[in-house]
């Protein structure tokens, strides 16, 4: 049967469609980098990898880690800035390099407000407090026993300076009258190894950083912050229940382009980490370590970043903190 011309053209013109978009969207040679500013093995570092496998199915395209572990991810953020805006180079982050940071480094050498623009949110979560396997406390106030009976100053483990841990730190040490001491890591997963060693009593990271070794036995977590429970430890109270308020706001996880990416490519990305975040096993998996998972649009992200950085602006100038 033979095809009209006008048949003929209107196929041809959608079959040359299809090859075009393939040919753009779904065989660039150019691999994605997605830049992780903590070292491996730690919450972002895991969120990372476990999307970049499932992105690379989604777009046909390489989908590469990148970690830059320093500086709370101020090394990282810098890489982003100074990257070609096409779309390549992507950033990973949490809500202490984009909404805390740059309210307490006098020169971050960014300003997510100028410099980036964001793609996609991935998830909320939350910080928790957890003591070392020898560490006797299982909450709050025998935490502060403990600490009295060491003469009233103890470490506490945090995973950068200047961090959303480190100002809970000073205000449990003001609120009870201790001499608790902020010990900043490059990232939890050292942290971590010195928790797990018991060469530090205690620390402050995201849930997700905990979970693996709280069910193994291997520390404790005995408050978290947020305004409920969570599912993945319900036995735990949170830090308001046991007299602390205040840190009832959710951080967040996202991801960030340099300010000039291709609105197309943001859009495509965007799309392609809803589809993967809707996946049963990454779903289950992010669940598992304490995450509330939820796809953000770049709108819905910028909502989300400026309403945390408000609050922290808040918490920030009441504790008296000046940059550094």
């Amino acid at each position: 049967m033979r095809l009209s011309r006008r048949r003929l053209l209107s196929h041809a013109a959608a079959v040359s469609a299809a090859v075009g978009w393939g040919a753009v969207h779904a065989a660039d040679p150019q691999p994605i980098r997605i830049l992780v500013g903590f070292p491996p093995g730690g919450g972002s570092d895991v969120i990372a990898r476990l999307l970049a496998e499932k992105l690379r199915h989604e777009l046909g395209q390489t989908v590469l880690v990148d970690n830059r572990p320093g500086a709370g991810g101020q090394i990282a953020a810098q890489l982003l800035k100074s990257a070609p805006a096409d779309g390549h180079t992507l950033f990973l982050t949490h809500d202490h390099t984009i909404s805390i940071l740059p309210q307490v480094v006098k020169k971050p050498g960014f300003d997510p407000a100028q410099d980036f623009v964001p793609v996609a949110g991935i998830a909320t979560f939350v910080n928790a407090l957890a003591v070392s396997s020898q560490n006797p406390a299982r909450n709050l106030a025998e935490y502060v026993q403990w600490v009295r009976q060491q003469g009233g100053k103890s470490a506490v483990g945090i995973p950068a300076p200047a961090s959303t841990p480190e100002f809970l730190v000073k205000q449990l040490s003001e609120r009870f009258e201790l001499d608790l001491v902020a010990a900043p890591y490059r990232g939890s997963a050292p942290m971590l190894a010195d928790m797990l060693g018991n060469q530090i009593p205690a620390g402050i990271a995201a849930v997700q950083d905990f979970i693996e070794h709280q069910r193994a036995g291997k520390m404790r977590v005995i408050a978290v912050l947020g305004d409920k429970r969570q599912a993945s430890m319900p036995e735990v109270p949170t830090l308001a229940e046991q007299g602390v308020k205040g840190y009832e706001d959710l951080p967040y996880y996202g991801i960030y382009a340099s300010r000039g990416t291709p609105p197309a490519f943001i859009e495509r990305f965007s799309a392609a980490t809803a589809k993967v975040l809707q996946l049963p096993d990454v779903r289950e998996q992010l669940v598992a370590l304490g995450l509330t998972v939820g796809h953000m649009a770049p709108q819905q992200l910028a909502q989300r970043e400026q309403a945390y950085t408000r609050a922290w602006t808040a918490i920030i100038r009441k504790s008296g903190f000046q940059p550094q």
